[in-house]
């Protein structure tokens, strides 16, 4: 059996941490945040996924940087986000150039909208209110089924 890890960066809503842990269980997969991991667990699996919210057009700082540090990562890899604005090919694009950098093959990836109510529009209350909702989940977990059999 395939040893599946998910690993994310959830700030402000939580909105990443509800969907890494709605894939992870459903995939039977161990979840961690990317703060509380050191890159060598990574040769204990199969396929690993990497999401985070989505700031200023691309993944967490973190999680960018997480990637920095592997040299090579030849294993089946997913990419998944939550995010208010940016569209996810461009809001994907620098995570997926890493992880092709670091030859590693990208079996899909998944975004959906997250409540945001950070800097400007905290003024307006907020936008993608109640984001993920049941919807966003069941789509995360169809996501989740189809990059379990692909891998």
């Amino acid at each position: 059996m395939k040893r599946i890890l998910i690993i994310y960066k959830s700030v402000h809503k939580g909105n990443t941490e509800k969907i890494a842990e709605a894939m992870g269980e459903y995939m039977g997969g161990d979840v961690f945040r990317v703060d509380d991991i050191d890159v060598s667990i990574l040769l204990d699996y199969d396929i690993i996924g990497f999401g985070s919210g989505i700031y200023f057009g691309k993944h967490h700082k973190s999680l960018l940087e997480f990637i920095d540090d592997i040299e090579k990562l030849e294993k089946k890899t997913f990419i998944f986000s939550t995010r208010s604005i940016t569209p996810p090919r461009i809001a994907h694009r620098t995570l997926r150039k890493k992880l092709m950098d670091k030859e590693a093959s990208i079996v899909g990836e998944f975004s959906c909208k997250g409540e945001n109510e950070a800097g400007p529009f905290k003024l307006v209350g907020g936008i993608c209110r109640g984001r993920p909702n049941e919807e966003d989940i069941e789509r995360a977990i169809s996501f989740a089924e189809t990059t379990k059999k692909l891998a």
